[in-house]
């Protein structure tokens, strides 16, 4: 007896068959894309979806936000395609030849920034919760374009990209970076053009160390010799410079249009001289030093038995929380090694809560554990592992920044021309090779708030330096934060990082190039 449902069955099967055969689209697979930070699910249906001109992108709400990502993928596409894509808000089912993106009630798991990538011959759904999770998803679909995508002039050739799925949401909600502005000073285009790398791979964090002995980056009205006087040199006895507070303001809405929270850090007690050598009344003696522009630590402190300390911390924390938006404030913490502790202790309380008046949450490095933690203070772990515990004794989230693993300013080996190697030698094996949640006994998942790279400039004087030290070491810190640890591989993703240098060739990106990517 025939049974007429497997009999349907088949004869479905080979008409799509036929109409697949009979597509002239290329047959392209989704598992070959490069892709990073990896995501969580991909799956391949073997065809492609064409780009043209008549391609339209189609937002599902009216919202100015979503339009501007809109805006931002056009942006993105039209350098290289040629292509005048127009954005059009739709109460309808995707047309066919469009790129639609949905804010959608997708399931918890997918947080404020995963999504779904759905890609068909006929159009690319993306699918989120958020406009951040859209703006994540975006990230990836240009990596699955070829990569010529990123070129900055037009390319006379079709845009294919492989049909499938992709299901995306990352491990870790902090995954940031940091760029010294203090031993030397980077001018504002130069930290926006680093602000598109770290976008690019899905990281979420700019902290901005804006102060240090050797210069003080960030305009405060209310003590302007900050940086007329302090802001005047940098490290060598260079010029140096500051960001006026319109400047700042201009960084912190670029990176919140990129999705990126700024966090400003202002060191101390020590790694104070900048601010000690414009206000001698910040010192213990009231005698004023010099400027400095050598590279040691540890050596300053401010007072902090005098009132007018907590005055200037005061003012300085209330000007910087007018211009930034974002949940936290750095309050630094580290190397005051002449500060004595049964100073350094009330001082950091006395800090703590001056930040909390202003409603933000502190964060410092991890030798603020020594003191009376708040219930909200996060612990950034980078030197001592005793101190990070402490913190999570006292139920802070700990950031881990492990020197020997994450400090961008290390050598990748002892030929690197620009860098320190204090910490380690970190080539891009080792700095992949490690886990989180694994790296320090007594430190587990439930305590970590995520991860964040920094960069120290005491050797980096210029974009370049900042490109050459970070990539592409810095896209496997955001693997870390972002993948779950089960999927990753070094030889996976080795294998990956070698096709991916193609793409920062043509971004013009100055990345190192290791001799483990020719191995």
């Amino acid at each position: 007896m025939v049974n007429i449902k497997r009999v349907y069955f088949v004869i479905l099967f080979f008409i799509t068959a036929l109409i697949s055969s009979c597509s002239s689209n290329p047959q392209l697979n989704l598992s070959e894309a490069t892709l990073f930070p990896k995501p969580v699910s991909v799956i391949e249906t073997g065809s492609s979806f064409e780009l043209n001109n008549k391609t339209k992108i189609l937002i599902n709400e009216d919202s100015q936000d979503l339009l501007q990502v809109g805006n931002y993928l056009t942006s993105i596409l039209k350098p290289s395609t040629g292509y005048n894509l127009i954005v059009e808000s739709t109460t309808q089912n995707p047309k066919s030849n469009s790129i639609y993106l949905k804010i959608s009630n997708l399931d918890s798991k997918f947080g404020s920034e995963g999504y779904k990538l759905n890609i068909s011959e006929e159009n690319v759904i993306i699918e989120s919760r958020t406009i951040e999770g859209m703006f994540r998803a975006i990230q990836t679909l240009r990596q699955v374009f070829p990569d010529e995508i990123e070129a900055i002039d037009k390319q006379e050739k079709p845009w294919f990209i492989a049909t499938g799925e992709i299901q995306d949401y990352p491990e870790y909600e902090y995954r940031g970076a940091m760029l010294d502005v203090a031993r030397h000073f980077f001018r504002v285009e130069d930290v926006k053009r680093y602000i598109d790398l770290l976008a690019a791979y899905k990281l979420n964090v700019l902290h901005l160390h804006l102060s240090d002995d050797q210069g003080w980056r960030i305009e405060i009205k209310s003590w302007p010799k900050l940086t007329t006087y302090g802001g005047s040199t940098e490290v060598g006895g260079g010029e140096g410079g500051f960001y006026t507070q319109e400047q700042y303001k201009e960084i912190v809405e670029y990176a919140a249009a990129n999705y990126i929270t700024v966090i400003p850090e202002i060191d101390m007690p020590g790694h104070t001289n900048a601010a000690l050598a414009s206000y001698p009344e910040l010192n213990c003696d009231n005698i004023a030093p010099k400027l400095y522009t050598g590279t040691k630590v540890g050596f300053s402190t401010l007072c902090t038995g005098k009132e007018i300390t907590y005055k200037f911390i005061d003012d300085v924390v209330r000007e910087l929380v007018e211009l930034t938006p974002g949940p936290y404030i750095h309050i630094g913490g580290d190397e005051s090694h002449v500060t004595a502790l049964e100073d350094y202790i009330p001082f950091i309380n006395r800090v703590q809560d001056i930040v909390y008046s202003y409603d933000k949450k502190v964060i410092g490095w991890d030798e603020i554990a020594h003191a009376d933690l708040k219930e909200n203070t996060t612990v950034q772990f980078w030197a001592r592992e005793e101190n990070a515990k402490k913190g999570i004794a006292q139920n802070s989230k700990v950031i881990m920044s492990p020197a020997t693993k994450v400090y961008l300013d290390m050598k990748y080996d002892s030929l690197t021309k620009i860098g320190l190697n204090w910490a380690a030698f970190i080539e891009l094996d080792s700095a992949y090779l490690w886990t989180p949640e694994k790296f320090v006994e007594g430190i587990d998942r439930e305590s970590i708030l995520g991860i964040e790279s920094p960069l120290w400039s005491e050797t980096i004087t210029n974009i370049d330096d900042i490109e050459y030290m970070a990539f592409p070491r810095i896209i496997g810190h955001s693997e870390i934060g972002w993948t779950p640890t089960s999927m990753r591989n070094w030889e996976d993703y080795k294998s990956r990082l070698i096709k991916h240098t193609n793409r920062l060739k043509i971004k013009g990106v100055n990345y190192y190039d290791s001799k483990l990517l020719s191995e």
